[in-house]
C-alpha cells in the first residue's frame, strides 16, 4: 500500500475511534502497559518521549514517575487523540507534560533530545517502521533507553479474527502486516538494525477480558483499528460482523463474558555501543 495512503487510514481511523478508546481498552492494556513502564524503570529529573501515545495512558504514568524535575511530550498521528489527551491534562493540570501531533516516522525534534524513548502497541500501525526506530534512536541522548511494545504472534491474539471478518466486507487496509513485529524476533533484530543494543525482550501472556459480547465487540469495531472499516458498514454488514466475530471468539466465552488470549512482546534497548544495568537490574 502507499505509505501516504496508510498515514491517512490510520489518522482518521484513530480520529474515529478517540473518544472510545480509553474507556473500551484502558484496562485491557493495563498489565501490558505497566510491564512497558516497569521494563523503562523511569527516574525523577529524566526526560521522556511518548511516541503513539493516544490518550495518554502512558504518558502520565511517565509524567508521575520523572516528577517536577522530568518532562514527558507525547506525541499521536490522530488529532482526535491528542485532543483528547489534552483535554485530560487541562484536567489534571501536570506542569511536566504535553502533546503534539506529529509522524513517528519524522520526529520534530533535535538529536539527542530525551533521556527514553517509549512507544506502546504504535509501531505496527507506521507504514515505515524502521523508519520510526531509527527516528526514536535519533532523538534520544546517547546511552539512551527505548522500550517499545507490540502485539504478539497471529495464532496466540485470540481477536485477530477481526480483521478478515471486516475485510470481507469492506476492504480496510488497516495495517497488511500488524503481527509481523510480534513474530519471532522480528521486533528486537528491527531495533537492531536501526542501530539499538537490544538488552531484554520478552513475551508477555494475557486475556482481554470483555463482560458480554457488546463490550468484546464494541473494542473490537468501535474503539479499535477497524474503526474507520466499521464506519463505512451499513446496518446490515455490521449485523454479519457482530455474528462472525462473537462466533470466533465463541470457545473463550465464561458466562455473560470472554477471557481472550492476548500476546505481547516488549523489547528494550539502548542508544549506543554499551548497555548498563542498574542496581535492581533495570536498563540504565
Amino acid at each position: 500500500m502507499d505509505a501516504r495512503l496508510q498515514l491517512r487510514i490510520q489518522r482518521y481511523g484513530w480520529d474515529l475511534a478517540a473518544w472510545d478508546y480509553e474507556p473500551l481498552w484502558r484496562s485491557q492494556l493495563a498489565e501490558a502497559q505497566a510491564a512497558v513502564l516497569d521494563t523503562a524503570a523511569l527516574a525523577p529529573g529524566e526526560r521522556v518521549l511518548d511516541v503513539a501515545s493516544g490518550t495518554g495512558l502512558i504518558t502520565f504514568e511517565s509524567a508521575m514517575a520523572v516528577g517536577n524535575s522530568g518532562s514527558v511530550f507525547g506525541i499521536d498521528l490522530s488529532a482526535n487523540m491528542v485532543q483528547a489527551a489534552r483535554r485530560r491534562t487541562a484536567g489534571q493540570r501536570p506542569g511536566n507534560v504535553c502533546f503534539a501531533r506529529m509522524d513517528a516516522q519524522a520526529l520534530d525534534f533535535d538529536d539527542a533530545s530525551f533521556d527514553v524513548v517509549l512507544c506502546s502497541l504504535g509501531l505496527m500501525y507506521v507504514p515505515d517502521p524502521d523508519q520510526a526506530l531509527r527516528e526514536m534512536h535519533r532523538v534520544l541522548r546517547p546511552g539512551g533507553r527505548m522500550i517499545a511494545a507490540v502485539w504478539g504472534e497471529r495464532a496466540r491474539c485470540g481477536w485477530s479474527a477481526l480483521f478478515s471478518i471486516v475485510d470481507a466486507e469492506v476492504a480496510s487496509e488497516v495495517c497488511p502486516l500488524f503481527f509481523h513485529l510480534g513474530q519471532c524476533d522480528t521486533l528486537a533484530n528491527r531495533c537492531g538494525a536501526a542501530n539499538f543494543v537490544v538488552v531484554e525482550r520478552r513475551r508477555l501472556v494475557t486475556t482481554l477480558d470483555y463482560a458480554d459480547a457488546d463490550e468484546a465487540c464494541n473494542a473490537a469495531f468501535v474503539g479499535g483499528p477497524v474503526a474507520l472499516a466499521w464506519s463505512r458498514l451499513d446496518v446490515d454488514a455490521r449485523n454479519r460482523v457482530r455474528a462472525r466475530y462473537i462466533e470466533a471468539i465463541t470457545k473463550w466465552r465464561c458466562d455473560r463474558g470472554y477471557r481472550v488470549p492476548a500476546e505481547f512482546v516488549i523489547v528494550a534497548a539502548q542508544s549506543g555501543a554499551t548497555s548498563t544495568v542498574d542496581s535492581r537490574g533495570k536498563l540504565r
